[in-house]
């Protein structure tokens, strides 16, 4: 598994990430002496060509593959490898099709709180 790359000098600034790990993303290293684009040991390291995720897990979340469902139609055509995201719909609609995937033990990735 690939390292996390953090910005650098996200240990200092709380507006690059410190305690805030939401704000924690990648950003090129553009400075003259910067140590994390002169790759100095000791200091974090930066994406490259051989951290490439591998073609069989790329776009998968958990193992599974993110399928959009609108209905619960598209959500009984799903696979035992897929996973749903629930689209932009309203309230009732979405109650019906969480209870639906739980009784099929389909795993909704977008349920706000529930884990």
């Amino acid at each position: 598994m690939a390292p996390r790359f953090l910005r650098s000098d996200t240990c200092r600034f709380s507006r690059l990430g410190k305690n805030r790990r939401k704000l924690q993303k990648w950003r090129r290293c553009r400075g003259k002496s910067n140590k994390i684009r002169l790759n100095r040991a000791g200091c974090s390291s930066a994406p490259k060509v051989g951290f490439k995720t591998d073609k069989s897990e790329a776009g998968k979340v958990g193992g599974l593959i993110p399928r959009l469902v609108h209905n619960l139609q598209e959500l009984n055509a799903l696979g035992k490898n897929e996973a749903a995201i629930l689209a932009r719909i309203g309230a009732r609609k979405k109650l019906e099709l969480i209870k639906e995937a739980e009784k099929a033990k389909i795993k909704v990735l977008n349920i706000g709180g529930k884990k």
